[in-house]
């Protein structure tokens, strides 16, 4: 039996901006010993059931861009998905969600965001990459599809990280350090 997996790193737009969504509502929470990036002084107001509503929306993206990952940018462009789910509903809020987003975009598109993001673990990702070959190969499974990884570029505290078939979505942090994240990718091709 040879090697035939097929494995995709990259830095999701839609899943890294409900991250730097998170990390401004949880500012607001915190001491400043806590902060975390982004770090935006926002009078913006968000949903009453705003972590009920972001678990939703990040269930509903992470499912999306699993069925099709090129579908990635689309989404991100959705932007009434995360106004009218994740803020109050107000001309100033509006105001505060278009700078939010644009702020986000400015940033993930120059060299310190995805580009940053993604090359942070390219040696560790062919480390992995090769760890989830040599598991295949032991256990005997052909991979029927690529295995789609999301890196994100910090951890989802609101939401459960997305584990289903041939995908996941894992923060840097995890990425270097997580010690059970071999059982975890495994995991994605459910086994029998």
């Amino acid at each position: 039996m040879e090697n035939t997996l097929l494995m995709k790193i990259e830095a999701s737009y839609t899943l890294n901006f409900l991250v730097y969504i998170q990390n401004i509502f949880l500012n607001r929470q915190q001491n400043k010993d806590e902060w975390k990036f982004p770090y935006l002084p926002s009078r913006g107001e968000f949903q009453e059931d705003f972590e009920m509503r972001y678990r939703e929306v990040w269930s509903e993206v992470a499912r999306r861009i699993s069925e099709n990952p090129i579908n990635d940018l689309e989404i991100f462009r959705e932007k009434s998905l995360f106004y009218q789910r994740l803020f109050a509903q107000c001309e100033r809020t509006l105001k505060e969600y278009e700078d939010i987003y644009h702020s986000f975009n400015v940033w993930w598109q120059s060299l310190a965001g995805q580009f940053a993001v993604e090359s942070s673990i390219s040696e560790q990702g062919q480390t992995i990459y090769t760890q989830v070959a040599e598991w295949l190969l032991e256990k005997g499974i052909t991979p029927q599809k690529e295995l789609t990884i999301s890196l994100l570029y910090d951890d989802c505290l609101l939401a459960d990280f997305d584990f289903s078939s041939y995908f996941a979505a894992i923060s840097i942090r995890d990425f270097l350090v997580e010690k059970e994240l071999i059982d975890k990718l495994t995991g994605t091709f459910f086994t029998k």
